[in-house]
């Protein structure tokens, strides 16, 4: 078992006969699904909202049983990747796409659990280039805004074709170098008209399940780290 199987496992372990449970999307939260899946085909008495087309598709696969948010007011727990993870529990997101489902999910759930392998932590967000929602119509103005804040912002290509997310949005995905201060960055890039929303995660995360390379987890939880 790999460190990102071995995160994705003990997090399912958290989950319930009753609840509802959030999905993610990604390479990680792939195994969670799976494993999720698994224990469904046991008997567990559960039902699950996706935060894309493609952990939907999955999720069917697998016969984990889906519902919309017409069915459910809140979600108790979900468990999604991250592509970084700060000191301080915040999170880049979008990796994969799809922030803006992810961050929809994420604002309903009562308990949001993150996976990672370790590669993932770092001590300040802004290595991995920071993913941004935006309309098509505009888009250059909309970049340019963007850049104003101080970064290099480059739209989002998938082999060789433009890539567009689930709701039809172009991704542009921002280096900003560093960023010290994720919480203040995420509501200028958020005042931005024709930014649909960012792949900053701040004050989310619960916990951070990190898979390490010997095939153990480490559990990180606001001010406190449990092995």
């Amino acid at each position: 078992m790999n460190a990102k199987q071995s995160a994705a496992f003990r997090a399912v372990e958290f989950i319930r006969n009753g609840m509802t449970v959030g999905l993610g999307t990604g390479s990680t939260a792939y195994w969670a699904i799976q494993y999720l899946g698994a224990r469904v085909k046991e008997g567990l008495d559960i039902r699950a909202i996706a935060t894309s087309l493609q952990t939907e598709s999955i999720a069917r696969e697998l016969g984990i049983p889906l519902i919309g948010f017409k069915a459910a007011e809140e979600i108790d727990l979900s468990i999604d990747g991250a592509d970084e993870v700060d000191e301080n529990l915040q999170l880049i997101k979008g990796g994969g796409g799809a922030l803006l489902r992810e961050k929809i999910v994420a604002s309903a759930t009562k308990f949001y659990v993150v996976i990672v392998d370790e590669l993932k932590l770092v001590k300040e967000l802004g290595k991995f280039k920071l993913p941004v929602e935006i309309i098509p119509f505009g888009w250059e103005m909309t970049g340019r805004h963007l850049s104003s804040l101080g970064c290099r912002a480059s739209l989002r290509y998938e082999k060789d074709q433009l890539f567009h997310t689930d709701n039809g949005n172009y991704i542009l995905d921002c280096d900003f170098g560093s960023i010290p201060d994720p919480r203040w960055l995420q509501g200028r890039i958020k005042s931005i008209t024709g930014v649909v929303d960012n792949g900053l995660f701040v004050d989310i995360a619960d916990r951070v399940i990190v898979g390490l390379e010997d095939g153990t987890t480490r559990i990180l939880e606001k001010r406190r780290d449990v092995e």
